[in-house]
């Protein structure tokens, strides 16, 4: 990996070359080294030969579309991705998170909004030393829960024994829910915990933050194996949220 200054590399993956200059002078004055693409195959090039922190990835590119390079970078790179986009419609948030984008955010955006973002999702994945507001409790490292077992020193899943494949996000989400230890935790604090930055000064969670939980939540059940219908692990309380039981 190149040798950088500051907070660590950043790729940036977008066509239209005035929100690509916003995006890195923005994430330039938070104290990134910034590299940029304007098509997508560019884009999966930069991210292996720079190993970045961070990955924001536009959906709409002249070659290939975001949701297929951020399938293409998680074959090979556990980056930051931030899908970036002017299509409102949640069918794509949808699309973003299950091919496994981190974070999703819809332009116009401000700079502080961007940051903000970043800063959030580099604290939860442990590469940013900083305070960070009080969040739903995890479990203590290496817990096993039947033939699950969650270690949260290495951030690692194994289910009888094989590595289970989960985003920083997914891992988060489950960390908090068997952290919980039975007790039912709510979306809207399952939301909190994904962008604190957001509801720290009274920002409101909203039904698309629900939804957005909910396709989480529904990628760790794929993962594990577990049936919303006849769950092993992540029980649905309606109306609620959700625990986590041991099987």
């Amino acid at each position: 990996m190149e040798e950088t200054w500051g907070r660590g590399i950043v790729v940036v993956v977008e066509d239209d070359e005035d929100v690509r200059a916003l995006i890195e002078v923005t994430l330039q004055q938070a104290g990134f080294t910034v590299h940029t693409a304007s098509t997508g195959a560019q884009g999966v090039a930069l991210v292996r030969i720079h190993e970045p922190v961070v990955t924001t990835v536009d959906v709409s590119l002249p070659d290939i579309d975001g949701f297929e390079v951020v399938r293409r970078l998680r074959t090979f790179s556990d980056t930051v991705v931030v899908m970036l986009t002017g299509r409102a419609d949640e069918p794509d948030t949808l699309m973003g998170l299950e091919a496994g984008a981190d974070e999703y955010v819809t332009k116009p955006f401000r700079p502080r909004e961007l940051r903000a973002r970043v800063d959030a999702l580099l604290r939860r994945s442990g590469r940013i030393a900083t305070s960070a507001p009080e969040q739903p409790a995890v479990s203590a490292p290496g817990v096993a829960t039947g033939d699950l077992e969650l270690d949260t020193a290495r951030r690692t899943v194994r289910l009888a024994g094989e590595l289970v494949q989960l985003t920083r996000t997914e891992f988060d989400l489950l960390a908090a829910l068997h952290g919980a230890r039975g007790r039912t935790v709510a979306k809207g604090d399952l939301a909190a915990l994904l962008w604190p930055d957001q509801y720290r000064y009274g920002g409101r969670v909203t039904g698309a933050d629900h939804r957005t939980v909910e396709v989480h939540v529904a990628n760790v059940r794929r993962k594990l194996g577990d049936s919303p219908t006849s769950p092993r692990f992540i029980h649905t309380v309606r109306g609620l949220g959700y625990r986590f039981v041991a099987a």
